[in-house]
């Protein structure tokens, strides 16, 4: 752990207990509270002694200031959520918070630089709807998303922002989730949703992370893709990720084709092609002028395609990382499962599904 680290730490579990640096300061016997100030900002080391004196003051654990395998007092989460209890998102929050800080550690200690954000979508509060679909438009020209992008996207987030995309096994009621952290940004995706689902969660959680400095999300949201609920950051969120997913150009182009084809069938055969639902494709074609509201129709139960494989768990380049850091004795296997929150052979059928096959397994 650095010195920043470790400052930060401290600085966060003081806030937390409502106490301040003279106070500290004075329980760990510092002349003023200018060292415990530099300590903070990582300008100074802590001793051994005195990490102990503020164990004892700040009422933590040791690892609670040393552990470089959790996220402690940095980052932020927005979870898309349905019905689901606050005590279940907490806890996933904590499983997730440990999967990107070891992501992160296993990395610094090969020396893998951190990426910095260089893009970032020129939306405030104040913007339009209309702005934020002109952004997916621009995103998808610069990225070249291609007519389906969804399958292009996740692929472009990696390449274009180093953004960490993980696939993983959430409670129920939670879609997906962004984590914004300083030189790391991540996705998750609950895996068990259908993939239309993963598709609208990975798009929408795009817009957050190109507009956290300026629109940070809030912590929990609801799952709605219509665009008339909900704040009006989740507006312009759910609105990019329509504009992105199904583009005008396409839509119109394959609406222009339809023929005689019922209204019905033609949302069931367009959307599984575009990996959207047959509703969010239904109210993206009425935003588009191109049906009216009275002539919508019922395409409830058609959002999920019976042929679309789950995911594997996490990702290949997260499980590389960890396998890398097991194989190379820089983290023990016991200490791996128990990171991802898996069982020893669980942790080694997901490696072999990756075709990275455990040593001790072979």
């Amino acid at each position: 752990m650095t010195p920043e680290r470790i400052g930060r730490r401290i600085k966060w579990f003081r806030e937390q207990r409502g106490l301040t640096q003279d106070e500290v300061a004075k329980r760990l016997g510092f002349n003023d509270r200018q060292t415990l100030s530099d300590i903070e900002a990582g300008k100074r080391k802590v001793s051994p002694d005195e990490l102990v004196a503020l164990t004892q003051s700040l009422k933590v654990r040791l690892d609670d200031l040393l552990d470089p395998f959790r996220l402690v007092g940095e980052g932020g989460f927005n979870f898309r959520v349905g019905e689901v209890d606050s005590e279940a998102v907490e806890a996933f929050a904590e499983q997730a918070s440990r999967w990107i800080a070891t992501y992160r550690e296993l990395g610094r200690q090969t020396g893998v630089a951190t990426a910095r954000l260089g893009q970032k979508l020129e939306l405030t509060r104040e913007s339009s709807l209309d702005d934020a679909a002109a952004s997916a438009d621009a995103l998808r020209a610069m990225w070249n998303l291609g007519d389906v992008p969804a399958d292009t996207l996740e692929r472009a987030l990696e390449c274009e922002l180093g953004t960490l995309v993980l696939y993983v096994d959430a409670p129920p009621g939670v879609s997906g989730a962004a984590s914004h952290l300083p030189g790391l940004q991540t996705i998750l995706v609950n895996r068990s949703e259908p993939a239309s689902r993963r598709a609208f969660d990975l798009a929408h959680e795009v817009f957050h992370i190109l507009t956290w400095d300026a629109m940070p999300p809030a912590r929990i949201e609801g799952w709605e893709p219509r665009p008339t609920k909900g704040n009006h950051v989740e507006r312009l969120a759910n609105k990019f990720a329509a504009c992105l997913l199904m583009p005008e150009a396409v839509v119109r182009a394959r609406w222009a084709i339809r023929g005689d084809v019922s209204v019905r069938d033609w949302l069931i055969v367009t959307a599984r092609s575009l990996r959207v639902s047959p509703s969010a494709l239904q109210w993206q074609i009425h935003n588009l002028g191109l049906l009216g509201k009275a002539e919508m129709v019922d395409v409830a139960g058609n959002g999920g395609d019976p042929f679309a494989p789950q995911p594997l768990l996490f990702s290949a380049a997260f499980v590389a990382r960890v396998h890398e850091a097991v194989e190379g004795g820089r983290l023990s296997l016991r200490r791996a499962a128990v990171l991802l929150g898996l069982s020893l052979s669980t942790f080694a059928d997901v490696c072999r599904s990756y075709g990275r096959p455990l040593s001790y397994d072979s």
